[in-house]
């Protein structure tokens, strides 16, 4: 169970999972969890990706086993970016291939615009470039806010009353879901309140011009107009598009999501992922 070790930055919990041949120097893959989440919503991934890269899976600040020391207002994107770059150092890994879901998507974002040098291939599943209105407004749940909306309901009830708006469909599992409220319900409220006021607050926009990694995006149906943004400005842009309206595709099309940015990545190295 790794964790950064720094003076400076606050300690950050990652998991690294490596089932790569042993005389090979696998190339690192980052994968990046998105809002009230963590490394464990990546557990389906693994099993496609860890056997030809060397999968960092870290936890946010905040969020999960990386909580000690952080106050619920210290959520910034230039120290979230700077977050993920510890972990990579801490792993060993010089340069990384880095594939965020939701928010975990718009941060690497920042990051490829930023740290070009760092980045070797970046996928998007469902990252929005910045969070529309009706989606703020959906989150609301009535209340005169998002953020009131999880102060008057709670993390879990606010959880299990926005699943089925626009992340999961109505035949979800109900086990899953169970499991999926459980986890998010781990997270303090007032964390969750803090990062909201970052998540409606950011616009990515500005960041796309400056990226020359190769993308994937990876969206539902229902993303167009965030879509049109990445063709726009994105200067290597490739897209894959799974028929529903619902979000969370990364949870429910895991083996055909991880085997896209897999076969992504590979491309870019050169790696053959066949065997």
């Amino acid at each position: 169970m790794p964790y950064t070790n720094s003076a400076v930055r606050p300690t950050l919990y990652y998991e690294l999972d490596d089932h790569t041949d042993p005389w090979r120097n696998a190339p690192f893959l980052i994968l990046q969890h998105g809002y009230g989440r963590s490394s464990v919503f990546w557990y389906s991934w693994v099993p496609y990706l860890s056997r030809f890269y060397r999968v960092i899976r870290p936890d946010m600040r905040g969020f999960a086993r990386s909580r000690a020391g952080i106050g619920a207002d210290r959520f910034a994107l230039d120290d979230l970016v700077a977050d993920v770059l510890a972990v990579a150092d801490a792993a060993g890994a010089e340069t990384f291939h880095y594939c965020g879901e939701a928010f975990g998507g718009t941060l690497g974002l920042q990051l490829a615009a930023q740290r070009p040098e760092r980045v070797r291939t970046l996928s998007l599943v469902s990252a929005p470039v910045f969070l529309v209105d009706k989606i703020q407004r959906n989150y609301a749940l009535g209340e005169a806010s998002w953020f009131e909306a999880l102060r008057v309901k709670g993390v879990r009830q606010w959880v299990q009353e926005t699943n089925g708006i626009a992340r999961f469909p109505p035949h979800a599992s109900r086990a899953f879901l169970e499991w999926y409220d459980d986890e998010m319900a781990k997270t303090d409220p007032e964390t969750l309140i803090a990062f909201s006021r970052l998540c409606a607050s950011y616009d990515m926009t500005e960041h796309l011009p400056r990226i020359s990694a190769d993308v994937l995006g990876i969206y539902p149906a229902s993303r167009p107009e965030q879509v049109a943004l990445l063709r726009q400005h994105l200067r290597n842009f490739s897209y894959i598009e799974f028929a529903t309206e619902y979000l969370m595709i990364y949870n429910m099309y895991p083996r055909a999501c991880a085997e896209a940015v897999l076969h992504f990545a590979a491309r870019s190295d050169g790696i053959p992922c066949v065997e």
